[in-house]
């Protein structure tokens, strides 16, 4: 198969190395299936084609699409326009791609629909979603459960759905927890390649980054560690399967 193109934007190495081994294990990916980009230390390809990709991946990152640019470093502001500059041909082509977290809000915002941190934020740690209607015939779904825990944290969230885009998944404190814009653009605000032991990582790295109060960091991980949380990685798995090992 053509490789998976998958895009990172954290620029803390141990949470980056970490994110790209869940992407691997949760896709059953092996390193020689996907060509990845750590936008934090390289730049697109100037002649990158999509076309040469099965699909594309974007991971999480500690910056908010909806910060001022004043209020986003450099590098933050790079690698964002980074993967928006991919957008319009994603959109356009309806090419496949799967943004998570941080992914949602740069779709969303490409799309021209609110991203803010007015409400809809989430606390690091285990949160229960629901399949919307829409979500139980969506094809990277199929057999799961109509309730499943998955993790979470983020600061801005999506305030309203995107003119084209499927309602798959939400959760009480935060509506739009995954997406779809026409076939093949799907994006999660949750994070589908996590279990307890990534998101024990992130907490350690992020734990001064302002998602919660240091001093209840092992708190958080014990809450991590007691929920169920593994099916969402079977998200991961049927996006390859369907773009990758099967074809478009």
């Amino acid at each position: 198969m053509k490789p998976f193109l998958i895009l990172q934007l954290r620029p803390e190495t141990e949470a980056s190395d970490n994110e790209f081994e869940a992407f691997l294990d949760k896709g059953e990916l092996r390193k020689s299936d996907v060509k990845r980009v750590r936008l934090d230390q390289e730049q697109l390809s100037a002649g990158l084609a999509l076309q040469d990709y099965s699909g594309v991946i974007v991971g999480g990152g500690p910056g908010c699409v909806s910060d001022a640019p004043d209020e986003k470093s450099p590098l933050d502001q790079k690698m964002e326009m980074a993967v928006k500059s991919l957008m319009p041909e994603i959109t356009d082509a309806d090419f496949p791609f799967l943004g998570c977290c941080y992914g949602i809000g740069i779709l969303a915002d490409h799309l021209n629909a609110k991203v803010s941190k007015e409400q809809y934020g989430e606390e690091v740690g285990p949160v229960e979603c629901t399949l919307a209607p829409e979500g139980r015939d969506d094809p990277l779904l199929e057999g799961f459960p109509g309730r499943l825990t998955v993790f979470t944290g983020h600061k801005e969230a999506l305030q309203e759905l995107p003119d084209g885009c499927s309602h798959l998944m939400a959760s009480e404190p935060c509506p739009f927890q995954m997406i779809r814009y026409k076939r093949n653009v799907y994006a999660t605000q949750f994070h589908p390649e996590a279990d307890s032991d990534v998101f024990e990582v992130r907490i350690r790295v992020y734990r001064d980054a302002g998602y919660f109060a240091p001093e209840d960091a092992d708190q958080l991980v014990a809450a991590c560690r007691a929920a169920e949380a593994g099916v969402s990685g079977r998200i991961l798995k049927n996006f390859v399967d369907a773009y990758g090992r099967e074809g478009r």
